[in-house]
Parts: C-alpha cells; structure tokens; sequence
C-alpha cells in the first residue's frame, strides 16, 4: 500500500464559491479541453453524440433547487477531487500510483503504474475518481500540474484551467496552508468549509456558503454553514454524501 508523506510544504487546492457560481459548465469543458492533452493522457468518451453518451470527466457541477415559491433559487455545486491531507486513495493503491505530493500537496495517480483495479474508486466518498476504459487507468482532477508550474506559458494562465475559464470567478486557486494567502483570507472571512469533513480525509479545497437571500416572505436570511450534526450516520457513503449535499444546500438543519 501507498503510504502518505508526514506533512506537504503547501496546500494547493481550489475555493469555490456556491453564491456566485451560475453552473455554465465552463470549468468542466475546459477541464475536459486540456487534460485531453495534458498529464494523464486523452480522457476518452463514448458515443458522444448517441442516445447513451459517457466518458471520463475530472470535474463535474451538480445543481439543486433549493425553497419554494419566491424565495426559491437555483444552487449550483461544482465537484471535483478535494486533494485530501489524509486521502485513503492513496494509502489502498497496491501499486503506488496513487499519490500525494509533499511538495505541494496534489494527489496524482501515475498511468504507467496504475493497473486500473478501482480501489481508490472505492475508497474516495466524493466520487472523483473516474476510470478511463480506453486507457484501463483510473484518472482524476490534477490541479492542471502540467500548467501551473508551465514557464513556457504567460504567469496569468499558470493556474487550473477551471480557474481561468470561469467567467464569475467562482473559482480560486491557491496555497491553503498558508494563512495570509488570499484564498485562506477568503475562506476564513465567509466561513468556507470542507465537504464531509466528519469523514476525517481533512479536504484541502473549500466551498464558500451562498450569502443572504430573500425567504418567501421577503425577509433577508443567510444559508447556515453544514455541520456534522446535520448529517445522519447512518446509510452508505454515497446516500451521506447525497443527504449532506441536500442539507447544506437547503440550509436544513
């Protein structure tokens, strides 16, 4: 098994914030357009244009309707690897093609090593793994490694090519480790959070709560952040995953 390093000398890992997001799916296309050419090799799609199309998608937003009436509003939820400080992908890859950089702290996974036997798969709750069945690897979200240390490319684009197509700025790309960084001040300012946080992989990336909205009758109300005591133990990983999901972007208690 793939063993973890000590501490990472950064956190790189993205902060998205769900108040401004309108769901365009720009990060997930452009995400698509260059990891198609980039570290991990083509991701691959299948029948595209039919009745049944799949593929490998490292990024992918999810959009729920939230309240009734007036104060109802569309939430839309941008998911993709969370580049855990503590990520159980990497410590059951039998191979060690899953890793973690202690460098800066990104998980990878090595296509020469991979054998495409799916226990990260299994072992990642937020379901960002995907296994590509054209090359029989599993591939996953990179943080564009490939670009944001690119020399050969201008300092504006060295960042994830999600962060640099959303047209919002949703997106935030930065070292989390670091309090002064300008994504930790963000952050720590609208009380970002982790997703599943109680599962204990400790998620570097970060979502930042939706601001004040108008309830049905007209009053300002503000979207609590999750707690884990929103979250029911029991079930499955993904029906707590899906219930959390629901709760945090309903604001339930």
């Amino acid at each position: 098994m793939t063993s973890l390093p000590e501490k990472t000398n950064k956190k790189l890992g993205l902060v998205i914030d769900l108040d401004i997001c309108v769901g365009c799916q720009a990060c997930a296309t452009s995400c698509k357009e260059w990891n198609t050419g980039g570290y991990s090799a083509p991701l691959s799609d299948h029948d595209p244009y039919g009745a049944d199309p799949s593929g490998a998608w490292l990024n992918r937003v999810h959009s729920y309707e939230v309240g009734e009436g007036a104060g109802s509003k569309t939430v839309h939820f941008p998911r993709s690897c969370l580049h855990c400080e503590e990520p159980d992908c990497v410590t059951v890859c039998p191979t060690g093609a899953s890793y973690k950089r202690e460098e800066d702290g990104i998980v990878l996974v090595n296509p020469e090593t991979c054998i495409g036997c799916k226990l990260c798969s299994w072992a990642c709750p937020y379901g960002a793994r995907e296994y590509d069945y054209d090359d029989g690897v599993m591939k996953k979200c990179t943080l564009c490694v490939d670009r944001i240390y690119n020399e050969t490319i201008p300092e504006v684009d060295r960042i994830p090519a999600c962060v640099r197509a959303c047209p919002t700025g949703a997106r935030a790309f930065g070292d989390l480790g670091d309090p002064n960084s300008d994504v930790s001040k963000s952050v720590a300012k609208r009380g970002g959070y982790g997703l599943l946080e109680e599962f204990g992989y400790k998620p570097v990336n970060r979502y930042l709560p939706p601001r004040m909205g108008l309830a049905p009758g007209g009053d300002r109300v503000e979207t609590p952040s999750p707690t884990a005591s929103t979250v029911k133990p029991n079930g499955s990983a993904i029906e707590r995953l899906f219930a959390w999901a629901d709760q945090a972007l309903s604001g339930k208690a």
